[in-house]
């Protein structure tokens, strides 16, 4: 006889135990779904069964008492369930429809913004920020705030052709995802770490510090016990600054953001894409960084005004050229758009009129 299998934490629980049971009874046999407002929709299985999703925008940053808050209303309506989206929304999953109302207005009532569903601005997906990473360029958190208080009303009422997957990654790691989003921010360092050869000597592993860099910039520099850095090969990225702190990355006054528009990670009408660079750099100016945010609205203004209907960023400036796009939103084309931009994404050197 064998023995009980033995809870443990190690690994992710499997999935379905966190469904509510009208998706685990109707699982895989769903008939279709429709959007019934900005910030709700109804799935309906092939038995007949309904499940409705109410999507709310989440903070920036979720405290314990904001997510007891989630769970004391997924308690009231939903029977306990909720799930959190790949890009930071709140769905309350509803299977008792004389619920949905009620939980919509108290949901009003807190202040919640309900919306993000179909074509309209998502609740931006971003990383930690100068609040949590050591290699932050910027406030990734403060940032994205600033950006969703000045296009809330397109997460809630206003359409815009297709939907907009906004991101915001705090270095060139990107963890973020802004290399396949509509419209991102990157932020960059744009000056090579100063080494503080005293510390490195007693504080840092040579070998792991020169293998830490993925353009070969960083070799030893065995009459210091240090090591040297190749400025033309640097990127800014901070990897070195990982593994061996002394090696500081960080400029108050050097640091900044680039803008990169046109990703899209889905398939449907053309293939997903890499964002391209639109703004090559604003300077940090927090804690509200007026001239990004206005930046990021001009492109969506210009988006809404032009493009056709279902067509993603990157279609509809595929379709007029990147030259009608620049033009359209009143943005100075630069050197650094040709030129292979050491600290953003694609450039047009990508394209074949530049490689060949």
């Amino acid at each position: 006889m064998s023995l009980p299998q033995r809870r443990t934490d190690i690994g992710p629980p499997k999935y379905d135990q966190f469904l509510p049971p009208v998706i685990k009874k109707n699982y895989g046999q769903w008939k279709y779904h429709e959007r019934l407002s900005p910030g709700s929709m109804v799935h309906v299985a092939e038995s007949g069964d309904k499940i409705w999703t109410v999507r709310v925008a989440s903070p920036r940053l979720l405290s314990t008492d904001t997510i007891r808050e989630f769970c004391d209303i997924a308690d009231k309506y939903c029977d306990g369930y909720l799930r959190f989206t790949s890009r930071n929304n709140v769905e309350f999953l509803v299977s008792d429809e004389s619920k949905l109302a009620p939980l919509q207005n108290e949901l009003k009532e807190r202040g919640m913004l309900m919306g993000g569903i179909g074509p309209h601005v998502s609740n931006v997906i971003h990383t930690q920020g100068w609040v949590h990473c050591h290699s932050a360029c910027t406030d990734a958190s403060g940032l994205v705030k600033c950006l969703m208080d000045e296009l809330a009303e397109y997460f809630t009422t206003k359409e815009l052709p297709n939907k907009v997957r906004l991101a915001v990654a705090c270095c060139v790691n990107m963890c973020g995802a802004v290399h396949c989003s509509d419209i991102a921010i990157v932020a960059l360092h744009t000056k090579v770490p100063v080494i503080d050869h005293d510390k490195v000597k007693n504080m840092c592993e040579i070998p792991t510090t020169v293998a830490s860099c993925p353009t070969s910039a960083i070799s030893p520099d065995p009459a210091k016990k240090s090591i040297k850095i190749k400025e033309e090969k640097c990127m800014y990225c901070g990897n070195c600054f990982t593994v061996c702190p002394p090696i500081e990355i960080h400029n108050p006054e050097g640091d900044g953001v680039a803008i990169v528009v046109g990703g899209k990670i889905g398939s449907l009408r053309s293939d997903p894409k890499f964002s391209k660079i639109a703004y090559p750099f604003f300077y940090n100016d927090p804690p509200r960084w007026p001239k990004v945010v206005a930046a990021v609205k001009n492109i969506l203004e210009v988006y809404a005004a032009n493009a056709k209907k279902h067509e993603r960023v990157g279609e509809w400036i595929d379709r007029i050229g990147w030259e009608r796009f620049f033009k359209l939103a009143n943005i100075p084309f630069t050197f650094q758009h040709i030129d292979d931009f050491t600290f953003a994404r694609e450039t047009f050197r990508t394209s074949a009129a530049f490689k060949w």
